[in-house]
């Protein structure tokens, strides 16, 4: 027994060291690079890291916005006629700057409608956004129509135009819903259920034949500013052609947008499902989805309100529209630019805005034919600067010198940050509305529209220094 208990120890004490040496070669092994690990003797890289970017020093801070607090009215006046009288402007403008409760301190040609440009948007936005639920998503699904031995897969949208083509990105709005998403999803169910190869149909039915307002065609030549409102749409239908920024949120260019988005949009999931295994047969054709039929999968987009948001940023013409045809289908008006138009206007005399002299050619101000007031404009703004449920509609509103449409329009830094605008740019127009934050804690909206200015540069550089004026009222 003590000769057994030796052995026992002896045999104990060789493989403790043993596996010490095996340890201890292996440290050694990983220090040197030779075996997988942590440890290392290789010197460690330093990153250099670019020099940070020049940010604009923002204004003081205002205090918190005091509704009551009234503005000058003579001072005003000074600045709207300082305006007015800027060389390049021309006689035919329109423009009017309102205290918190809706009354105007200082204007010019109030009540004269002249052409609004994308400034028509923010009624868009303001209408839209008090009747729909701002925070819905819109879905895009795939539904499984089964005849017999044969499958058809019927992909649906009910109207994201900001669909991506990968993975459904959290972090963006364009992209939020992604089709790679949809694929996998659609390709697991199909193959729970033994379905591995499908005929793919695509039900574009949302907005009926009618996606073009009359004449919008004369200010969209080449397509860059308007395809047809559609059920969806990847990127909004922009063909970048290999230079898509790297922000899908963020960009200036106008690439020519596809006019035929829902194909496009069918064609690239079919695509996107074969590389899951799942073989679509034939072409890809129109389809309608059956009544009551449950879909199999499904993506969601951003919530309105950030679409709003984006609309507005990049004064997005479509997605104006497709507002427009939403806030009709919600209220029981024709499904048509025309029913949009008019769901938008009952909306505003709803509201108590002042309509008259509004004509409304489309819901974006890109077709040639509208007509709008400044005080219709400024009366809007006033709206947005109340706490209700249309807050999306205020939200969205370019900050001049950092994002939207404005982000070249800071024309002081003394300003930064005070003002949220919404431009408006033709040929023969230029025109901003919005509402600004006073530097004495008071707040303020505005609203200019310039038709036929001698000089056009002249007339934009106008408005911008204009819009500063209004934050030191």
């Amino acid at each position: 027994m003590r000769h057994l208990r030796r052995r026992r120890t002896v045999t104990v004490v060789v493989s403790a060291a043993v596996t010490a040496l095996l340890c201890a070669g292996y440290v050694v092994a990983d220090i040197a690079g030779v075996a997988p690990g942590i440890l290392t003797t290789d010197p460690v890289t330093i990153h250099a890291l670019e020099a940070p970017l020049t940010s604009i020093q923002a204004a003081d801070i205002a205090g918190d916005a005091d509704t009551s607090k009234a503005i000058d009215k003579t001072a005003a006046q000074q600045l709207v006629d300082t305006l007015t009288s800027t060389d390049g402007v021309g006689d035919d403008m329109s423009v009017a700057i309102a205290q918190a409760d809706g009354t105007i301190v200082a204007s010019s040609d109030t009540d004269t409608a002249r052409e609004p440009a994308s400034t028509m948007k923010t009624l868009t936005a303001l209408a839209a956004a008090s009747v729909l639920d701002m925070g819905t998503t819109l879905s895009t699904s795939t539904y499984l129509v089964n005849s017999g031995a044969a499958h058809t897969l019927i992909l649906k949208g009910e109207g994201d135009m900001l669909l991506g083509t990968g993975e459904s990105d959290p972090n963006h709005v364009n992209g939020r819903a992604g089709l790679t998403t949809l694929a996998e999803d659609t390709a697991e169910a199909l193959k729970a259920e033994g379905v591995t190869s499908v005929s793919l149909s695509y039900d574009d039915s949302l907005f009926g034949t009618d996606r073009y307002p009359a004449n919008i065609a004369e200010n969209n030549e080449g397509y860059y500013y308007y395809t047809g409102v559609s059920s969806m749409a990847i990127d909004g239908g922009r063909q970048w052609d290999g230079n898509a920024p790297s922000d899908p949120d963020v960009f200036e260019a106008y690439p020519v947008l596809s006019q035929t988005t829902a194909a496009d949009t069918a064609s690239t999931f079919a695509t996107l499902l074969e590389k899951q295994g799942i073989t679509v047969s034939g072409t890809v054709s129109t389809g309608t989805v059956p009544a009551n039929s449950t879909p199999i999968a499904s993506v969601q987009s951003a919530p309105l309100s950030s679409i709003m948001m984006f609309m507005l940023r990049h004064s997005d013409n479509t997605l104006a529209e497709e507002f427009g045809r939403l806030l009709a289908i919600a209220v029981g008006d024709d499904n048509s630019p025309t029913g949009a138009t008019t769901a938008v206007t009952d909306e505003l005399d709803k509201l108590g805005l002042s309509t008259d002299g509004l004509v409304m050619a489309d819901c974006s101000g890109l077709s040639p034919g509208s007509r709008v007031t400044v005080r219709t404009l400024v009366e809007a703004q006033v709206e947005n600067l109340k706490v209700g449920n249309a807050v999306a509609a205020a939200e969205g509103l370019s900050i001049p010198g950092l994002v939207g449409t404005a982000v070249d329009r800071l024309d002081s830094s003394s300003a930064a940050g005070l003002m949220r605008v919404k431009t408006g740019s033709l040929g023969t127009v230029t025109s901003m509305t919005g509402n600004v934050s006073r530097k004495n804690g008071g707040v303020a909206a505005f609203s200019v529209i310039v038709n036929n200015p001698t000089d056009y540069t002249a007339a934009k550089d106008a408005i911008n220094t204009f819009i500063v004026g209004v934050t030191k009222l």
